[in-house]
């Protein structure tokens, strides 16, 4: 019997944004955040189903390259930018709450990472039964968490700092953003 040659389930490759338009960046991101986050939950769906294969690893690796190199960058983006310029020029008791839950969140979603990463670095070199059903439901709680945190950055964050911040900040942000992922790369 022939199967038909695996498909992807990710492209992490579709064009960015340029980083002299850092707000339009962060959002490419949280675009890319959620192409990995339904794509891990594909591989739960894959996995639970007994529907292994090369996809699967592949998608696996590319998730978790994502998660551990862009991801991270992301998070000190906003750390870095956005927050303490909301936090210092917004007398708003609910947006300042809605911020310092997104610090929150930050540990959090580092943390589950940090315990997710460990199984998922195994099914992706073919290591299947290290990606249990423990590790499925850990995934869906990281994907929740991750994608109400982006919801609540583009609703609430995102727009206060696009009239909070002037064309020299952005571009300060955008040079700061570029450098920390020249300085990675190196």
């Amino acid at each position: 019997m022939t199967y038909p040659a695996p498909t992807a389930l990710t492209n992490f490759d579709a064009p960015a944004t340029r980083f002299d338009e850092p707000l339009a960046m962060l959002q490419a991101c949280h675009d890319r955040v959620r192409l990995g986050l339904s794509t891990l939950l594909e591989i739960g769906e894959r996995v639970a189903a007994g529907r292994l294969d090369g996809t699967v690893h592949r998608a696996a690796a590319e998730v978790l390259h994502y998660f551990d190199q862009a991801a991270p960058h992301h998070h000190e983006d906003e750390e870095q930018h956005i927050f303490p310029c909301v936090l210092a020029r917004t007398v708003d008791d609910a947006v300042r709450a809605a911020v310092l839950k997104l610090q929150e969140d930050h540990l959090a979603m580092e943390a589950q990472w940090a315990r997710l990463r460990v199984p998922l670095a195994a099914l992706a070199h073919g290591r299947a039964e290290a990606y249990d059903l423990r590790q499925i439901e850990a995934a869906a709680h990281f994907c929740a968490l991750y994608a109400s945190h982006a919801q609540r950055e583009e609703e609430v964050v995102f727009p206060l700092a696009a009239l909070l911040l002037d064309r020299a900040a952005l571009r300060t942000m955008g040079e700061e953003m570029a450098g920390r992922r020249r300085a990675r790369k190196a």
